[in-house]
């Protein structure tokens, strides 16, 4: 039970040599064809790892029947896919009057060294109170370098929330308007199947799915296609209101 988070930092470079962000129209189709993988990758190449992977932030829920029980059980993770800030662009990003940087013994599992070495790094953002702890390694440096990219990551994601939400005034976007308490994907054990709530697309066979490496190439199109389609009809419901308006002015 309980909701369980998890945050992945991924290059926000295009692939493909291009490195753009361009819109391409892709046919896609609610049926399982095989060309899903192929616009996967193009998808991929267009607009690099973390325009790729964006779609899987939010809360994956999991339902299943565990071994010695016959009760189905239900659990979730939040998981969040944030852009990685370059290490030269850190400076600029989070100036270090903004910064507070806590340095500690590691805890847990690890041997003499976690009790011995002040190897573990906490760093918090001040205006936003955004904090990120590392002891993975057994540098602090290599630690106050994870944190601060991280943090980094974390801050602007944050920003670029806020921005949004300031754009749209809390527009139902992908995520379902931003609520990370929203499920947008459930992978459902004893039926074998898994859906995403935000497509309304469902394919059978969980373990196959989830052990070939396949499953974020085949929702990704759909997804993309559908902020794609939004987007759109916020364009339009824009330039009509903008017309409206401007009608409206023309007779005073």
């Amino acid at each position: 039970g309980g909701v369980k988070e998890a945050s992945l930092a991924v290059s926000s470079r295009g692939g493909g040599g291009g490195g753009g962000y361009g819109y391409e129209s892709f046919d896609v189709s609610s049926d399982d064809t095989p060309e899903d993988e192929d616009m996967a990758q193009k998808l991929l190449q267009q607009l690099g790892p973390y325009g790729f992977f964006q779609y899987e932030s939010g809360v994956h829920r999991v339902q299943r029947v565990p071994v010695n029980d016959n009760k189905l059980q239900t659990s979730a993770v939040a998981v969040g896919v944030l852009p990685a800030i370059p290490e030269g662009a850190l400076g600029n990003a989070l100036p270090p009057t903004e910064l507070k940087i806590d340095v500690m013994r590691a805890s847990g599992a690890g041997g003499q060294h976690v009790n011995t070495t002040e190897s573990a790094v906490r760093i918090t953002h001040i205006p936003t109170g955004i904090m990120a702890y590392m002891q993975e390694e057994r540098s602090q440096h290599k630690n106050k370098s994870k944190a601060m990219r991280l943090v980094a990551a974390r801050v602007h994601s944050l920003r670029k929330q806020q921005a949004l939400q300031e754009r749209s005034n809390a527009r139902s976007s992908l995520m379902g308007g931003g609520d990370r308490s929203e499920r947008v994907r459930t992978y459902n054990f004893p039926q074998d199947r898994i859906t995403d709530h935000r497509c309304k697309v469902s394919v059978q066979g969980v373990q196959s799915w989830l052990s070939d490496g396949s499953m974020v190439g085949k929702f990704a199109p759909h997804l993309y296609k559908m902020e794609r389609d939004d987007r759109t009809a916020a364009l339009e419901e824009e330039l009509d209101d903008s017309g409206k308006n401007e009608k409206k002015r023309r007779k005073k």
